[in-house]
């Protein structure tokens, strides 16, 4: 009887728990500080499946017209298989949730004159324009067409879809420990944040430009959970496997569904990685990658290209120096990326209903 009455407590508090995410999924504060678009507000308010999408690989990691028929390509992919994509950027000083396509090719066209925008230059893209607008009395959306535009990092995406709620995060690669990072400790952001923010990111893995072993020693540091989709080897981004062992394996979406709604609910604060890896057609040969990342890491410190600038002028110079073969790998591995992720959050939002009914 005890027992019983035990489940069916714990039952009502997660069914309570849901009609309150479902009826106000977002906090005062962020509704008056981000915009989302009415697809995504509505799909939330329903407790529909909705997946992130960072707009950094659309400014920085590929040249307009491609970047924008990508983008457009990987939103088609999430809503045919029964999600809502919600691309976020900073436009006009504005954070955005959720990009119309006329706002998806302006972003495209800018290309790198948006600033790429981790969690540290939020303030800096964004709050600018708020803080002027209260000094002048002028609403937010008057005030801010002067100010800049941000593509979102794995970072800050984070934030802002942890923000309104949105626990599923779909990209390409996450960043991590730089080659020779016990000397110069350049360590992405995005790694802090996965120790912070509880969105699971759905990837192809750390890009392989960059120390995978130490990445994921890093990631255990912080408490995040990294997992391998039908795999028990972390993939490498362009090639299936890195050589390095994960702790935890998902064969499914449902399973995926199960560790994200798990980690909900214990509010262990963290994030969590999934790794995807790149479909075996378009597997790029590990040898010729890791000869052009030797290559174009030795120009980066020649040149001292450090900082946030390394990842992009890294990508690039291996995409020169691999004769397109990288940029096309990358491309398939986001598509792929994005119709796992979207097949996860579909399943979240199932189980989630179900849990409620």
């Amino acid at each position: 009887m005890a027992a019983s009455s035990s489940a069916s407590s714990s039952s009502a508090l997660s069914r309570l728990s849901n009609i309150q995410n479902h009826l106000n999924p977002i906090d005062s504060l962020a509704k008056n500080l981000v915009k989302i678009s009415p697809e995504v507000s509505e799909a939330l308010s329903h407790g529909h499946a909705v997946v992130a999408l960072e707009s950094t690989i659309i400014s920085h990691g590929m040249p307009y017209p491609q970047n924008f028929e990508t983008a457009k390509e990987v939103e088609a992919i999430v809503r045919n298989n029964g999600a809502v994509p919600a691309t976020i950027a900073i436009l006009e000083g504005l954070p955005c949730v959720g990009l119309s396509t006329e706002e998806l090719e302006r972003l495209a066209k800018l290309g790198s004159k948006a600033q790429k925008t981790a969690r540290r230059d939020i303030a800096h893209v964004f709050w600018s324009a708020l803080h002027g607008a209260c000094k002048s009395g002028l609403c937010l959306q008057e005030h801010v067409a002067t100010r800049g535009n941000g593509a979102t990092t794995v970072s800050a995406t984070m934030f802002f879809a942890s923000m309104v709620g949105i626990p599923v995060f779909v990209t390409g690669g996450i960043g991590g420990v730089h080659r020779h990072g016990e000397h110069t400790m350049d360590i992405s952001s995005d790694l802090t944040e996965l120790g912070r923010t509880p969105v699971a990111v759905v990837s192809a893995g750390i890009k392989s430009i960059l120390d995978i072993p130490r990445t994921l020693e890093y990631l255990e540091t912080h408490g995040v959970c990294v997992a391998a989709y039908k795999t028990n080897e972390f993939p490498a981004f362009f090639t299936e496997t890195s050589g390095s062992k994960v702790p935890c394996c998902v064969d499914s979406p449902a399973d995926c569904a199960r560790l994200i709604d798990v980690n909900m609910k214990l509010k262990l604060g963290s994030g969590i990685v999934i790794g995807v890896p790149i479909p075996r057609e378009h597997a790029a040969s590990g040898r010729v990658i890791e000869s052009a990342i030797q290559s174009a890491l030795r120009e980066a410190r020649e040149k001292n290209i450090t900082g946030n600038a390394e990842t992009p002028f890294l990508l690039a110079r291996v995409n020169e120096l691999t004769g397109g073969l990288s940029l096309a790998s990358n491309i398939a591995l986001v598509k792929n990326n994005a119709l796992i992720g979207a097949k996860i959050s579909v399943a979240l939002a199932q189980l989630r209903q179900q849990e409620s009914n």
